[in-house]
């Protein structure tokens, strides 16, 4: 125990503030980190887990821009419903704050502070776009213009998302600024650098030579990758209006980089929930500081972030930073400018009381070691297979035949078999087994060892066979069902880190605390005589409604991407306006519809145009009710030379808009107006 550190310091990545939270944020960062600090909890530990919302950076003042609302307002949005969702998620958090905080301000700035007076910045003049009718320098996603790559027309400063080009805004071809749309000429403007070469030769011996057997491999060679090939200056401050002020005299319009001032927000979160102690937790040699985060992030928290902390020189460095890969969706990479997601605050919504099911097979299909697969039919097969039929099956039978049979009260133990002695014996090493593979890092394994554990149970059930024992062994069933029993006690604790709720509701129908990780192996944990509760399912079967409409919302999803990604039709030949004047165009009301005989897609319409009711006969009968329609105001082509369709004189035309997809809407007056109104 001496060895252990004295205390933990566990961060998650702080989600941007710009958007819900998906379940590829949770796969790949929040959940493991939830069951590492769950865990360590259960084991007596004294840890601290922070995260909060970031809350800077271009993206959100283009929202607030687009939304016409303020930055503040959509961080105030976003950070709430993400707050809320990792609640209901069970993401038991300490602290989570938010970088717009005035504590965040204070720590930040300081931080920034100490780094310059020291001399840890180069001052450096660079040229940077500039919009002269905005009179702003624009940040790298605040200019658009044509890929040289893929020749993407729509290709941003810092990235173009067609072909996933890393680009500098001067590579961009005819570079426009989107907030006025005009061509950006280049400026001088200053800005601070942390010189991230002068500190390549303590990376190369911390990372390279220190952590090339404790640190996971894609961790590892990503960092080895990036100090192998050479290191570079990286500003810290730009030119923008939303962010932490730089603290320097004749800084003004300038902030610190959303890079630098979110990892510092672990700090200020932590400074701002435990004012008397945080220093323990950041200063301390005896802390260890875990980051939690994707492969996205791996160079800021393993290579820029660390290098911030010891020029600093006060600061402890992460000890571990255990990222995961990528989480894909249905076979496609999860996009939140596509909707390619599945929402957490949606999931919750439409699986009330499931938030386990969901931990579940994120944590058995986490991508620890490559990118990995959510689909929705495994979603589904997990829960029943594994779930229902394994985990709550076992502790279903357990507690059932004991009330069935022994009135609920656990029954004596009596002379053991070798059977018996074994399952103890299994029983013994699981704590110890789960908990060395959660110390390292592979939260699948340990998740499976979980399962094992009740596959051990329903394995000794199936052997045993109490329900037939009982007919000619009353005191051997007691001991069967009491060997039982105590392997359903030691299931809570041990799910406890990757299923709460669940272990709780275990907890609870053993009618037990919901014990500490040492408990587990116990094999006295419910003494002979002890009340259970009534028994219920731990789990409910998912049917295949369920998750077939999961699976046309995104169904839903691709086919509204691709409408907006079909061109527009080009424009038609040029008319004039006496052309164009010669057209008679009036505002009608529908007031009968049919279908015509004997065709699929025409309906007869009778419209009241003011002066006059005509009949019109339209092609529209695949896309609307005929009954759906009367009542409606329309507008109408009224000197189109009558024609006869079907027997049936139609008098006139229907204006209709057609979608990309073939689809038809109504093009209607946005308020009621007379009918015979004309369309000027």
């Amino acid at each position: 125990m001496s060895l252990l550190p004295k205390r933990y310091t566990v961060t998650a990545a702080l989600p941007y503030a710009n958007g819900p939270v998906h379940i590829g944020h949770l796969a790949g960062v929040y959940l493991p980190a939830d069951i590492y600090v769950r865990y360590l909890r259960s084991a007596g530990r004294d840890v601290k887990f922070i995260c909060g919302s970031d809350e800077h950076g271009v993206p959100i003042t283009i929202r607030a821009q687009k939304e016409g609302v303020t930055p503040q307002q959509v961080v105030d949005k976003y950070h709430a419903l993400i707050r809320d969702s990792f609640q209901d998620f069970n993401v038991s958090f300490d602290v989570y704050s938010r970088t717009s905080s005035a504590t965040h301000a204070e720590v930040s700035s300081a931080f920034f502070t100490k780094l310059n007076n020291a001399g840890q910045f180069i001052e450096q003049t660079t040229q940077q776009y500039f919009d002269e009718q905005a009179q702003q320098f624009l940040a790298d996603r605040y200019i658009v213009g044509t890929c040289p790559n893929c020749g993407n027309e729509n290709a941003y400063g810092d990235q173009c998302e067609r072909c996933g080009t890393s680009l500098s805004p001067t590579e961009l071809i005819s570079p426009r600024s989107m907030l006025s749309g005009a061509h950006p000429v280049l400026r001088d403007t200053k800005h601070w650098f942390l010189p991230l070469d002068q500190y390549e030769p303590w990376l190369r011996e911390w990372i390279v030579e220190g952590h090339k057997n404790d640190w996971k491999t894609n961790v590892y060679g990503q960092c080895k990758s990036w100090i192998d090939q050479g290191l570079h200056p990286r500003a810290v401050t730009r030119d923008l209006d939303w962010g932490v002020p730089v603290p320097v005299a004749g800084a003004e319009g300038k902030v610190l980089y959303v890079w630098f001032d979110a990892p510092i927000g672990y700090i200020s979160a932590t400074k701002e929930a435990f004012p008397e102690e945080w220093e323990l937790y950041w200063k301390d040699a005896g802390s260890k500081l875990v980051h939690f985060i994707g492969k996205d992030n791996i160079v800021f928290h393993c290579i820029i972030f660390p290098v911030m902390l010891k020029a600093h020189g006060e600061f402890i460095l992460p000890d571990n930073v255990p990222a995961n890969e990528f989480l894909n969706l249905e076979g496609d990479k999860i996009s939140t400018s596509r909707n390619w997601a599945v929402w957490l605050h949606e999931y919750m919504a439409e699986f009330p009381g499931q938030a386990d099911v969901l931990r579940y097979v994120l944590c058995a299909n986490a991508p620890e070691n490559k990118d990995n697969d959510f689909t929705w039919k495994d979603f589904q097969a997990r829960n029943n297979n594994e779930l229902v039929a394994t985990l709550g099956n076992f502790v279903n039978r357990a507690a059932v035949l004991t009330h069935k049979f022994f009135e609920g009260k656990v029954p004596a133990l009596g002379e053991l078999m070798a059977i018996d002695q074994d399952a103890f014996a299994q029983l013994a090493v699981f704590p110890a087994k789960v908990g060395e593979l959660i110390e390292n890092y592979r939260f699948r394994d340990a998740l499976a060892e979980v399962l094992n554990l009740a596959r051990l149970g329903n394995k000794y059930l199936a052997e045993t066979q109490p329900w037939h024992l009982i007919k000619t062994d009353l005191a051997r069933t007691g001991t069967v069902l009491h060997v039982a029993l105590q392997i359903a006690a030691a299931l809570a604790p041990l799910l406890e880190p990757f299923l709460p709720e669940s272990a709780q509701k275990l907890a609870d129908m053993l009618n037990v605390e919901l014990g500490k990780w040492a408990s587990a192996g116990r094999a006295d944990a419910l003494p002979a005589g002890h009340q259970l509760r009534e028994a219920s399912l731990l789990f409910g079967k998912i049917e295949d409604a369920t998750v077939e409409a999961q699976v046309q919302k995104l169904l839903d999803t691709k086919k509204e991407n691709q409408l907006a990604n079909t061109p527009v039709a080009p424009a038609k030949t040029d008319v004039s306006f006496d052309e164009f004047g010669q057209m008679d165009l009036r505002v009608g009301t529908i007031v009968a519809a049919e279908k015509v005989a004997k065709t699929k897609k025409l309906l007869k319409l009778t419209i009241d145009l003011g002066l006059e009711q005509r009949t019109i006969v339209s092609g529209i009968a695949e896309h609307f009710i005929p009954e759906a329609l009367i009542g409606q105001q329309v507008q109408v082509l009224l000197n189109l030379a009558p024609r006869e369709i079907k027997g049936i004189q139609s008098q006139g035309m229907l204006l209709m808009a057609e979608n990309a997809d073939g689809s038809l809407a109504l093009m209607q007056p946005s308020k009621a107006v007379r009918n015979g109104s004309g369309v000027v």
